[in-house]
Formats: structure tokens, sequence, C-alpha cells
């Protein structure tokens, strides 16, 4: 590597342009052999930079989301959980419900795929640069309870809750709620109102949601 590659690769690190400064020479290479323009070669290398940028930042997302797996829509059996259509997923692999802050309740009994769907929803609003969380209820409930006796409560709401366009909280009703932890979870769906989405699951019927909220 001569003297002025090292500068430019330098001037592109100081400038936080890390693709760049790892690309740029093969790029430029490539440019010459087809006789690209300079605006040309100057378009490839700032795409580069993007996408990798792009990259970072859904893989940052991702981490941060919780997931305890990766689930696509794409890999998700129709046949076996007949529950569902399939036009209704499609519709809300659109995420269209996050920009208009709507909730989503998938109900259904264990193994039909509620956790599946709400993880790829959850992923596929990470891959589109919404920032995401999932949880299930127990974890939140210890998180909010922690909270709640170490008197930060409103602090747990501003890092945990808040933050997320897309709240996902799964397995609500495998555990029943004590008074003060179904307040607690009134103050997570009131707080988020008009501001982020929440995706819930749970095993119970409507019906039945009063006796895990006892």
């Amino acid at each position: 590597m001569n003297l002025q590659h090292q500068r430019i690769e330098e001037l592109c690190r100081s400038l936080n342009l890390i693709q760049i400064a790892e690309n740029y020479f093969d790029i430029a290479q490539s440019s010459s052999k087809e006789d690209s323009s300079y605006t040309d070669f100057l378009e490839s290398i700032l795409k580069t930079e993007l996408l990798a940028r792009q990259n970072r930042s859904k893989s940052i997302l991702t981490r941060m989301a919780g997931f305890p797996a990766i689930k696509t829509l794409d890999n998700f059996d129709y046949d076996f959980a007949t529950g569902i259509k399939r036009k209704i997923l499609e519709d809300l692999r659109s995420l269209s419900f996050v920009e208009r802050q709507e909730n989503i309740i998938l109900l259904g009994p264990s193994g039909v795929g509620k956790t599946h769907i709400a993880i790829a929803l959850g992923y596929a609003a990470t891959q589109c640069g919404i920032k995401t969380k999932f949880t299930t209820a127990a974890d939140l409930m210890l998180v909010l309870n922690a909270g709640l006796n170490q008197g930060n409560l409103d602090s747990i709401f501003k890092r945990v809750i808040l933050p997320y366009k897309l709240l996902i909280i799964d397995e609500f009703g495998y555990l029943p709620l004590k008074p003060e932890q179904a307040n607690l979870l009134f103050q997570v769906i009131a707080k988020r109102y008009e501001k982020g989405s929440i995706i819930l699951t749970s095993n119970l019927p409507f019906g039945q949601w009063h006796n895990s909220l006892a």
C-alpha cells in the first residue's frame, strides 16, 4: 500500500467511513477497469458505506430486541396453525399497525405459533429500522416489581417500556397476576397509548382474562 492509499484510509477512519476505508481501493480498481466516471465511483463507495451502516443498525436493533430465537413468517407453518389466515399475517407483515400505533393480540392454545408470529413481526420491524423489545409477561413483571420496590418505577418505564416503537409481551396469562401486578400492566398499556404498539400473546380466551388479573 502506497502512502496516498494509507492517507485515504486514515481520512476515512477519521470520518468514521469504515466500509469505504476497507473497500474503496477494490471499488476504485473495478471502476477503472469499467471506465466508470468519478461520480459513478463516488456513488458506489457511498452506497457501500450506507449499506454497511444499515446492516449494522439492523444487527444492533435485533440484538437489543432480545428475541429468544429468530423467526420469520417465511418459515411459518400455515398448514399446522389453521386458526389464522395467511392474508391477515401478510397484512401484519407490512407493519402498518406500528405506524398507526395499533396493538395486536394473538390468542390460542400452546403450540399453535403465537410466539413465532410475534417474534417474526418483531424481527421484521428491526429489519425496517424499528426499535423493538421482546419480553415475557413474567419477566416484565419482575422488572416492574423491582422498579416499584426500589422506588424507580418511572425510570424503568423510561428505559424499558417507552423507548420502543414495538413492545412484544409473550405468554400473558400463564401465571395469574396479583392486583398490584395487574395495575403495573395497565400502566404499561396506558403509558404506551398512541406512543407505540404492543403485540401481546396469550393462551387465555378473553372470557378468562379476569382470572389472570384477579
